[in-house]
């Protein structure tokens, strides 16, 4: 589970998320050693599909089927990648009711302290 903690300062909560990140760009260092070609298309194409998702996106007159093709488009390269690397279903956390009804009250916890610290700042 990934564990928010105050910042040092005292004034935001942390989401640290790199402990699960890691092992992912590992796998993916590793995928691009043994084959570096056929990783660099999948990127090439993940790269120009998310272009066109975000065209698509910031564009007014973008027909809204469009935006839906270009998001399946990105989707796809996007979990081609994931494929070649083992760790990619490990980064999702999956909590039971009880860790989550925990988690969620540490954080609000967390939250609370910056966020008090505020008001008193501002009355004085």
């Amino acid at each position: 589970m990934i564990a928010p903690q105050l910042t040092a300062d005292g004034r935001a909560v942390r989401w640290s998320i790199a402990e699960r990140i890691a092992p992912l760009v590992d796998d993916f260092a590793l995928a691009y050693a043994e084959d570096p070609i056929g990783i660099g298309y999948l990127l090439a194409a993940h790269a120009a599909n998310v272009a066109a998702l975000d065209f698509a996106q910031c564009s007014a007159d973008m027909p809204e089927h469009e935006r839906c093709v270009r998001a399946a488009q990105a989707d796809a390269t996007r979990d081609a990648l994931l494929d070649e690397m083992p760790s990619a279903p490990q980064v999702d956390a999956l909590l039971t009711p009880d860790q989550a009804i925990t988690y969620a009250t540490r954080l609000t916890k967390l939250a609370a302290r910056p966020r008090h610290a505020q008001d008193r700042n501002r009355r004085a």
